[in-house]
């Protein structure tokens, strides 16, 4: 135990940190760009336009019901036999943000069904146009409900992040198996790279926490501890 912690931690320790910069960049990029490309999808597929909300419909299904390793594969091996050529990084950014983007627009649809049309008929009724009604009342409200699920799903996706090194795409978990392939610790670099995975977890879900306090009104948090309290005294 002394050697792994102060011998080969140590050692092996910067490449396999060079590994986990590529994984959040992956992570970042990937996320920034799915809550963008799933908003997008939530709000087509709540259109009145039906061949809209039918080809949209039919994303999510194929992207939501073919395994992710299988979509990454077929991006980067697949794609460049139809002049579509993507380097690996790019490649596993397109993949990640296609597959998590079906998921959270269904994520985004349900928040925002959520929210009482009461809220709308209001907006409607002082002179507000729907685009108004959507990007200041509506949206503002359904991002919040959807964050704790986007959180779980970030830190999903800092996971799935080690399917790229399929596409020799060199984070954390190739990096990993990189120096395995000439040292034959396998049991020993693992057991690292795990103990990293589980500390970016770890972080994105206080960061995760903490962004949820920051949105929540300061009422409704007041109701949660008071009712948290109750839990406790009727516990007791």
């Amino acid at each position: 135990m002394y050697d792994f912690f102060f011998v080969l931690f140590p050692r092996y320790l910067p490449s396999l940190l060079e590994g986990t910069v590529m994984t959040i960049t992956l992570s970042i990029l990937s996320m920034a760009a799915s809550i963008a490309c799933g908003l997008l999808v939530a709000l087509g597929r709540m259109s009145r336009f039906r061949l809209v909300r039918m080809v949209l419909n039919a994303y999510v299904e194929v992207f939501r019901d073919i395994p992710l390793i299988v979509q990454l594969l077929v991006i980067y091996f697949s794609l460049p036999q139809f002049g579509i050529s993507l380097p690996a990084f790019w490649a596993g950014v397109l993949g990640l943000t296609l597959n998590l983007s079906a998921y959270l627009s269904e994520v985004f649809r349900a928040a925002i069904m959520s929210i009482d049309k009461g809220q709308r008929e209001a907006g409607l009724s002082i002179g507000m146009s729907a685009y108004t009604i959507q990007t200041r009342i509506i949206l503002p409200q359904a991002l919040r409900i959807a964050l704790p699920t986007m959180g779980g799903y970030f830190i999903s996706l800092l996971k799935d992040c080690s399917l790229v090194s399929f596409i020799a795409v060199n984070e954390l978990l190739r990096k990993g198996t990189m120096i395995i392939a000439t040292t034959f610790k396998s049991m020993e670099v693992y057991m690292m790279v795990a103990i990293i995975y589980f500390v970016l977890s770890f972080v994105a879900s206080r960061i995760v926490i903490r962004i949820e306090r920051k949105l929540t009104p300061k009422y409704l948090l007041e109701e949660l501890r008071r009712g948290n309290g109750a839990a406790h005294a009727g516990g007791r």
